[in-house]
């Protein structure tokens, strides 16, 4: 068979219908995938792009930390990065904590935060 004679597909049996779209010289507005960098279109070029946010912990941003939780959250960031753990178990920040210096010394008490004491489930120790 030539490279142009229809062949039968085997999937649907219907013939093939010439040349593949793919070989076919179709302009496109930007080819995303060259390394070379192409100007925008003029609708893109007028557009306003907005300033890139940087990367901020909502949770950490204007907050004073006392020295201890520095050095905790910089032995957490530490120990995820030699291990290459994104998201520790509660294991493993134990073993932060304990590599820390930190051991159960005292009874334990009421949790920050709890709505009230009567509420607070008993921690078994």
């Amino acid at each position: 068979m030539s490279s142009n004679t229809p062949r039968p597909d085997a999937a649907s049996g219907t013939a093939n219908r010439g040349t593949e779209r793919r070989k076919r010289d179709i302009p496109v507005v930007r080819d995303r995938r060259s390394k070379i960098r192409m100007p925008p279109p003029a609708e893109e070029a007028e557009r306003i792009r907005p300033e890139r946010r940087r990367m901020v912990d909502p949770t950490t941003c204007e907050r004073e930390y006392t020295e201890d939780e520095i050095m905790f959250m910089k032995a957490m960031d530490q120990y995820k990065r030699d291990n290459c753990r994104p998201f520790p178990t509660w294991s493993e920040v134990l073993e932060v904590l304990r590599a820390l210096g930190y051991r159960k010394v005292a009874e334990p008490t009421v949790l920050p935060g709890a709505a009230s004491a009567a509420a607070q489930v008993p921690l078994k120790g």
